[in-house]
């Protein structure tokens, strides 16, 4: 598709997506000096879930996670990092609230570890810190300070992947890029790729300002600069090569999730409107970044799966799905 209808689709998104206020970090709970470490481990709600607290030198505060441990924890299991979207987890919209995957990767041999920090954040390191959000160094945390705790902790096989969905659906390609040993594959459910254009710009604009209330210059830099295009992972795709590298969208269009069920009250019904006008134009516009980074990765020559779904809109149903349908692809990368 030619970029000018990339633009007109994504350009329809901005204009419906509506916003949500921002939030403040809470300080950390030991000395800027102290390396990183893990904090605590505790039981959460089911005999896999684990509660770990990681104190991370960068950004000088506590990290909750939560670790879901492999269905048999006597012997070494790989680990799958799976990131929230925009809320970070800090909100409702979170794979736990929003989903089942606890009892999907129940019979899986696999840790899964999901941040439950990093509100409009990116998942990437902030050339400055923010009045709003604070110190934001998720690219070092995730891919230098974390990993290895994680590894010594659950004494794992080495072999990690990692997914995320909208917000993360970038990230998640930008930190294989960073750190192209560290992961056997990278999925991407709903991101776009494409953030140094200028409507690459303005959607991640709409998450970190129009949401976020934080200032994306303090993120990646001036607009249009250095920071952005070296954030970029269709302009830095080459350095996908030797990672596995799945991609998915959906068209936009209303499916099996956008129904009003019998009973259904206003407030639903309403909910169900905003999904299919504001996340079936979101959708739509990853759709098309990613079959533009599709193209991209093909003229490089670089294997990826790519999935573009018929039907869908930007929300928790589909990911779920598609979740579950990756999960032969990204097990069998990573040895799970």
């Amino acid at each position: 598709m030619k970029p000018r209808s990339f633009a007109g689709v994504l350009a329809a998104a901005l204009m419906l997506a509506t916003g949500a206020v921002g939030t403040s970090l809470m300080p950390g709970q030991a000395d800027a000096a102290t390396p990183s470490s893990i904090v605590s481990v505790a039981d959460g709600n089911s005999p896999q879930h684990k509660v770990v607290t990681v104190y991370s030198e960068s950004m000088d505060q506590n990290i909750p996670l939560d670790v879901l441990r492999p269905a048999d924890t006597s012997k070494p299991a790989p680990v799958l990092y799976l990131l929230n979207g925009a809320g970070g987890g800090e909100d409702s919209a979170s794979w736990a609230l929003r989903t089942n995957y606890v009892e999907y990767f129940r019979t899986k041999n696999v840790n899964v570890v999901t941040p439950l920090k990093g509100i409009f954040s990116y998942y990437t390191d902030w050339e400055k810190d923010d009045e709003v959000l604070g110190k934001q160094k998720w690219q070092t945390f995730l891919t230098k300070e974390l990993p290895p705790l994680i590894d010594k902790e659950f004494k794992t096989t080495g072999k990690n992947g990692i997914a995320g969905i909208s917000m993360s659906g970038t990230s998640v390609l930008n930190l294989a890029i960073a750190a192209p040993q560290l992961y056997e594959i990278t999925a991407s459910y709903s991101g776009c790729a494409q953030t140094s254009d200028p409507v690459g710009q303005k959607y991640i604009r709409l998450v970190v300002e129009d949401r976020g209330k934080a200032d994306t210059r303090n993120m990646w830099g001036p607009y249009n600069g250095a920071g952005w295009r070296k954030n970029d992972p269709y302009l830095n795709a080459a350095k996908l090569r030797g990672t596995q590298v799945y991609l998915s969208s959906n068209s936009g269009l209303p499916g099996q999730d956008e129904s009003v069920n019998v009973g259904s009250t206003t407030a639903e019904g309403v909910a169900l409107a905003d999904r299919v006008a504001v996340g079936g134009a979101i959708e739509a516009a990853t759709n098309v970044c990613t079959q533009r980074m599709a193209e991209r990765l093909a003229a490089l020559r670089i294997p990826a799966t790519i999935r573009l779904r018929p039907q869908g809109t930007h929300s928790w149903g589909y990911w779920e799905r598609e979740l579950h349908y990756s999960w032969p692809t990204i097990a069998k990368a990573i040895g799970a």
